[in-house]
């Protein structure tokens, strides 16, 4: 991502993408389902649940192909899913889609 001009923070694990995004509100997130600490769900259910961070885009890089999870993640407010393995430039492509226009 910084290769295509992106800032990009790195949170070691869920709890800390939270903090991460509670205190810089990033212009858009990208989560693993399967996370130390609090899982991929859990930080996405934390951060609609909170008016600051309740809009950020958020983008599902996972493993879990599994219909229930993508429909979890859905019904929590997941934008969108890419599966692993996954190509950069789709990533990429996802990410300017969801991007504010004056963003990236």
């Amino acid at each position: 991502m910084e290769k295509q001009g992106f800032e990009v923070g790195v949170a070691k694990d869920g709890e800390c993408a939270i903090e991460m995004a509670v205190r810089d509100i990033p212009d858009i997130l990208l989560l693993d389902i399967m996370m130390p600490g609090c899982d991929g769900f859990e930080v996405v259910r934390t951060l609609r649940g909170d008016n600051r961070t309740c809009a950020i885009p958020i983008i599902m890089l996972t493993a879990r192909i599994r219909e229930v999870d993508r429909r979890k993640g859905l019904e929590l407010g997941v934008d969108d899913f890419v599966t692993k393995p996954f190509s950069t430039t789709d990533v990429v492509a996802r990410v300017k889609a969801l991007l504010p226009t004056e963003a990236g």
